[in-house]
């Protein structure tokens, strides 16, 4: 650590620590000669185990901001680079971070939050319409300085990248998990100016809501649900903002910008599509119980009519061919009565026959949650025993089945907890309940791991993460789940032995221990395969082959043989 009094370069006089993190530290310094102060941020290179990496990166860093000039952002004045640390000397802002804010204050006014979105979203044009694009790809509140002007500046380029046309993919997958977008953890091409408004559209719902994406329920629920006094409009922009997909967002800044200049309008279009809505829904329903009815008086036994319109709904799902199509009529179904429990359940047993849980059934799910309706709310409020069941297998559907497997323990996390705080008052869902606390833990891994071994904070966490594996192994041997469920389970600790083997060495786990475990897996394998289908003998042969790999990382990494 640089100390207090020392003068850096001969030029810079440290007065005192401002800041730090996992891998630097910031200093207020002052130039006496010009009597200036700067920021010095420190990085030193013992306490990074690939300092070479993080170089590279802080070197990307400062090269761009020494390019930008904009009242938003900071300007870089020097670089020291010594053998034991690397400084960037830069301007000072005085002030707090948004995080600090949130935190002494709560959720911020919304009309707060729009202006400094929309200063936010003049920086982020700035970067994008440059001659060499700049995707920031890190915004959060804690990236974002409050000045006592009340303006805004955006730190930390550390995870920037100059956006090159030709690239079919990101060279590293960086941001913070809770606010990245999807495409930051690879798989689905390089990350765009569309990656900076996801980012920026996860920051407005913690700045407006004071409930932080990246913690527990993981969930980015409709603003609206924390606080109702909230617009309509302002929801709708930030639900686009978040869109999975980035052809369904903003395709620019200026497109969101102009929503944000106008989001009380919104407010007033939204409300017009819900009038809209109600009256097609109501049409509809009508059409659907003349059919019903065989052309009697609609009048007549009204409710009996929605039920049998319901029950065929069920029916035509049970006997179509098409999963997607089974999946929309039991929609269909739960916005005829979103109270009763079977076509929740149905509607989860047909998503996940064919062993993926597609996107198409996954944004037919999610309608159930953030469509004008509410059915699921309606459904936890009415039945709270079925709807834990149901968030129970959302989360199977996310964790074993979903098609896209870089983010699918991410995504089951959430539906895992919220099962898991009902199932802890329920002494008949014991089970259930110690695998829901096993998948938040795991979950809980994933999503830190990758910002712990950047900061170099990961020492620990990979032995607690075997532990949870071996008990959920424990847990799936004395009341086994599916066998398609159990075989995904020995792909996934097959695979994060070949991945984590070594952290797991320094963590303390024995090499005894991991034998035994991948032993284990192969024996179950060798059983169930004497009376397996076709697609579970497919499954079971990808298994062994990432069972080979799993033992040669073993004997390598402990140097022994076997």
């Amino acid at each position: 650590m640089l100390k207090i009094g020392s003068v850096v370069d001969g030029k810079y006089k440290i007065l005192n620590e401002i800041g730090h993190g996992g891998m630097s530290n910031v200093y207020l310094a002052i130039n006496e000669k010009a009597n200036k102060p700067w920021a010095v941020k420190e990085v030193r290179k013992s306490l990074n185990r690939d300092f070479n990496l993080l170089r590279q990166s802080l070197i990307m860093e400062t090269d761009l901001l020494k390019k930008l000039k904009h009242p938003n952002l900071p300007s870089i004045i020097d670089v020291i680079d010594s053998d034991e640390n690397f400084l960037i000397v830069m301007d000072y802002i005085e002030g707090n971070t948004l995080e600090r804010l949130l935190a002494e204050k709560g959720a911020q006014s919304q009309e707060q939050v729009v202006d400094w979105a929309l200063q936010l979203c003049d920086v982020l044009d700035y970067l994008h319409t440059r001659e060499a694009p700049v995707i920031y790809r890190d915004m959060k509140p804690s990236n974002i300085m409050l000045k006592s002007d009340g303006s805004v500046v955006l730190i930390d380029f550390g995870t920037a990248r100059e956006f090159k046309e030709r690239n079919v993919a990101d060279t590293c997958c960086l941001g913070t998990n809770g606010y990245a977008a999807p495409e930051q953890f690879g798989g689905m091409g390089q990350t765009d100016a569309r990656t900076d408004i996801y980012c920026l559209g996860t920051t407005l719902y913690h700045l407006v809501t004071g409930h932080n994406p990246s913690e527990p329920p993981y969930e980015m629920y409709p603003i609206t649900k924390w606080n109702p006094r909230l617009s309509t409009g302002l929801e709708c922009i930030i639900h686009k903002c978040t869109q999975k997909n980035p052809s369904d967002r903003y395709q620019s800044v200026r497109e969101l910008c102009y929503d944000l200049e106008h989001y009380k309008d919104l407010e007033i279009q939204a409300q017009r599509k819900y009038r809209r809505r109600l009256r097609i829904f109501g049409a509809v329903a009508g059409m659907t119980l003349l059919c019903a009815a065989g052309g009697t008086a609609l009048s007549v036994e009204a409710g009996r009519k929605l039920e049998n319109v319901y029950d065929n709904l069920m029916h035509m799902a049970e006997i179509s061919s098409d999963s997607v199509e089974a999946c929309r009529l039991y929609f269909d179904a739960v916005a005829i009565d979103e109270s009763r429990q079977d076509a929740y359940h149905a509607f989860y047993a047909r998503a996940v026959e064919d062993g993926v849980f597609s996107e198409a059934e996954e944004e037919l799910f999610l309608k159930m949650g953030i469509s004008t309706h509410q059915y699921l709310q309606h459904f936890q409020e009415k039945n709270e025993q079925e709807y834990a069941d149901f968030c129970y297998e959302i989360g199977n559907a996310y964790w074993y089945y979903y098609e896209h497997e870089e983010s699918r323990q991410a995504r089951a996390v959430s539906w895992f907890q919220t099962a898991q705080d009902y199932y802890a008052q329920d002494s008949a869902k014991a089970a259930e309940y110690r695998r829901c606390k096993l998948y938040v833990e795991l979950g809980t891994f994933y999503k830190t791991v990758i910002a712990s071994q950047i900061d170099g904070t990961d020492a620990g966490m990979y032995g607690k993460y075997w532990d949870s594996l071996v008990e959920l192994k424990k847990l799936n041997d004395s009341e086994p789940d599916r066998e398609i469920i159990t075989l995904r389970m020995y792909r996934e600790i097959a695979s994060r032995v070949v991945e984590y083997v070594k952290y797991f060495r320094e963590d303390g786990v024995t090499s005894e221990e991991v034998i035994a475990m991948l032993e284990g897996v192969e024996e179950d394998i060798k059983q169930m395969e004497q009376s397996a289908t076709s697609a579970i003998q497919q499954e079971i042969q990808t298994i062994r082959w990432i069972l080979d790999g799993a033992h040669k990382m073993v004997r390598s990494t402990y140097q022994i043989q076997y």
